[in-house]
């Protein structure tokens, strides 16, 4: 496992909700691109549904590291693109099924006017720092 120091809320800094303010560590950089909700074929899952779209962004995210030779356990960060934060709970969720809440990475959640495909309502992309 990689031994990722992680500050949940530096001094004169307001305690982080639901993501660590803090994630550093040593080692080699993975960059995932972000995911959409797409299977391995190529089609949407989860049209109209922000849970099943979060469950496959997360999947994809978790083969994409693994190809990198890296888990959810050495991600530092965490992108959401959302066309509406009323999603965030699904994403939330999905990514509870992958990452304990003693390991949140940093995170950062944007809305956006839009996604390259319009039935897509979520992109998440990922920045780990692997052992070396």
């Amino acid at each position: 496992m990689n031994a990722l120091t992680r500050i949940p809320a530096p001094d004169g800094v307001a305690p982080a909700a639901h993501y660590t303010h803090v994630v550093h560590g040593t080692g080699r950089f993975v960059a995932v691109s972000g995911q959409l909700p797409l299977d391995e074929e190529g089609r949407i899952v989860g049209e109209g549904d922000p849970a099943a779209q979060a469950r496959q962004v997360f999947e994809n995210l978790r083969r994409c590291l693994a190809a990198a030779g890296a888990t959810f356990d050495d991600v530092v960060k965490l992108t959401f693109f959302v066309t509406d934060t009323a999603y965030l709970p699904a994403i939330r969720a999905a990514r509870a099924e992958h990452i304990p809440d003693d390991r949140l990475p940093a995170a950062s959640a944007v809305r956006v006017a839009g996604l390259v495909r319009p039935e897509f309502l979520m992109e998440i992309e990922a920045l780990a720092v692997v052992a070396p």
